[in-house]
């Protein structure tokens, strides 16, 4: 079929046994001469030799760059959990200089790999149009930014206490900087490269950088020091205030100090986001180590531009949910900037979900019942990036899941009965239903063939092609393109349920990721597991959190062109 020919796909380097067996059989025909069968039988065996010979080094360059990354995270979790358990023989110290040695060896391949790798002839011949999309680049180049400010702010904290503090500390944010500017660089300009040459090196590179991520995602979820430091802080300079001796580590400025403790507590969410988007990246391009794409496949597909054709009361309800999450924002933030926040605001955030939260598991449920009711075939096309988009989608749900089960242990084993309570609870439960019905919606749209394919070349107005869906692109089967001259209303309602959707993850996405942590602030679930345990709960869950309300938006965005 012309649309099958036309969708990506992935192409071995050599053909395999038997299309080459094919070809032979085919010239023996053109020509009218039978084709030996021993040139026959040494083709077959000779190109399968390869084919063999190129599979068996694949594997064990994945194999031996996998078996690099785990004994840098094994060594790195050794490190942080002897410091964790026994700050007197391995201080946090020691764990930074590790993370900086592993910073140095990830910029020094960084460095190689875009002067060296990438401009060795047929280094680089095939791009993948599916890695690398724009809210992905996007995200890094928020959380990269956000993340650099992070450090600026902890670098003016530690120089406001150089005068009680080690000096060398303020070397690692300094290395951090350097470190993050040019990841993202490298990730911004090469996330789509299928590299063909030196890929062994290049595996273990791309190896050795999501492992040192990968350490400095568990070291920011692990590591409360420097929140106890700033909440030691805030209690010396209350025991001074009150006539009481304290020998706390104070800041000379005070007012300068308050700015930097709420800057770096602001934005300490966006680091370990950082991290997790980086790791995710790396992945994808190590998988691309070594693949080779049809030709067409390499160029960027042909994919219909964003409009809001036919979703206007998606747009609408989504926009109003959005306005309202704006507002419960606003008022929980300048209530979070006081010393307590007072216990109607969070009624207010948890009243706000556990009302937003059945919507969206209605319409993603509503959304699956269509998907069914399709015409569209199943996409069975091998990608990459499509099955990591799956695992990044089920796999960041666990972090908002285990806060919601952690969460309702806590509430139904102390005080139920409260009003408080009883949203918290009902919020938790909402939350699982709402992950569960979304992740089924997502992952079912995005194994749905789309209504349009790329096509190799261009056809003729009439052949290939229809007026509206544009240059290039061609409609994936006939029930398409029967349909596709008006919106049927299915597609007009998945186009509604993914707009409003959209806008719904955007409006719970904002909540966490620019300071809102009711979850940590409302001192239920803190009381009942301790400060370090819930800590470390939360600081795994909430940016798992974010990850996932940003994933869901890229995935959300696929279904809804699809459409």
């Amino acid at each position: 079929m012309p649309a099958e020919a036309s969708a990506p796909a992935e192409a071995a380097p050599v053909a395999s046994a038997e299309a080459q067996e094919n070809l032979v059989d085919m010239g023996a025909e053109e020509t009218g001469a039978p084709a030996p069968a021993g040139q026959r039988s040494w083709l077959v065996r000779h190109v399968s030799l390869l084919l063999r010979r190129d599979r068996q080094a694949q594997k064990a360059g994945q194999l031996f760059s996998g078996l690099l990354a785990l004994n840098v995270v094994f060594l790195g979790g050794a490190f942080l959990c002897s410091a964790l358990s026994n700050s007197v023989a391995v201080t946090l110290g020691d764990v930074w200089v590790l993370l900086a040695v592993l910073k140095a060896l990830s910029l020094l391949w960084f460095l190689y790999y875009v002067a060296g790798t990438t401009r060795r002839p047929h280094a680089v011949l095939y791009r993948d149009p599916h890695a690398g999309s724009i809210w992905v680049r996007g995200s890094l180049l928020i959380f990269g930014s956000c993340t650099v400010c992070l450090n600026v702010f902890r670098m003016g904290y530690d120089v406001s206490h150089v005068h009680c503090k080690w000096q060398l500390e303020l070397i690692f944010p300094a290395i951090e900087i350097v470190f993050i500017s040019i990841q993202t660089w490298v990730l911004w300009k090469h996330c789509k490269d299928c590299v063909q040459a030196q890929g062994n090196f290049t595996r273990c590179g791309l190896m050795l950088a999501l492992a040192t991520n990968l350490l400095m995602w568990v070291l920011a979820v692990t590591n409360d020091s420097m929140h106890l430091k700033i909440q030691a802080e805030l209690n010396g300079l209350t025991d001074d205030f009150s006539g009481n001796d304290s020998d706390t580590c104070l800041c000379l400025n005070a007012t300068v100090c308050q700015v930097f403790q709420k800057g770096y507590l602001m934005l300490y969410p966006f680091g370990t986001e950082y991290c997790l988007v980086c790791c995710a990246v790396f992945f994808v391009m190590w998988k691309n180590v070594g693949r080779h794409l049809a030709p067409h496949a390499s160029a960027h597909a042909g994919t219909p531009p964003f409009h809001l054709r036919g979703a206007v009361s998606g747009l609408l309800l989504g926009l109003l949910a959005l306005v309202a999450g704006v507002c419960v924002f606003v008022v929980f933030q300048v209530q979070a900037s006081g010393p307590t926040i007072a216990r109607q605001y969070f009624i207010l955030y948890y009243a706000f979900c556990a009302a937003l939260l059945p919507a969206m598991s209605l319409a993603c449920l509503a959304g699956t019942a269509i998907h069914g009711l399709e015409e569209r075939e199943l996409d069975t096309l091998k990608n990459p990036t499509r099955s990591l988009d799956v695992v990044l989608l089920m796999g960041a749900a666990l972090g908002p899941l285990g806060i919601a089960y952690f969460s309702i242990v806590a509430i139904v084993a102390t005080r139920p009965h409260e009003l408080l309570n009883h949203l918290v609870l009902a919020y938790s439960l909402l939350l699982i239903l709402q992950h569960v019905a979304q992740n089924l919606f997502i992952i079912e749209g995005l194994h749905r063939r789309p209504l349009w394919e790329a096509a190799p070349q261009a056809e003729p107005h009439g052949r290939g092609s229809l007026p509206g869906l544009g240059p290039g692109l061609r409609p994936a089967s006939r029930a398409s393109a029967h349909s596709f001259g008006h919106l049927n209303w299915k597609r007009r309602a998945l186009r509604e349920l993914c707009l409003f959707l959209i806008l719904c993850n955007v409006t719970l996405w904002m909540m966490p990721a620019f300071g809102i942590h009711p979850e940590f602030e409302n001192g239920l679930e803190k009381d009942f597991y301790g400060y370090r345990t819930w800590f470390t709960i939360v600081n795994f869950g909430l940016p798992l959190g974010v990850f996932y309300r940003m994933h869901s938006v890229g995935g959300l965005v696929e279904v809804y062109l699809g459409a």
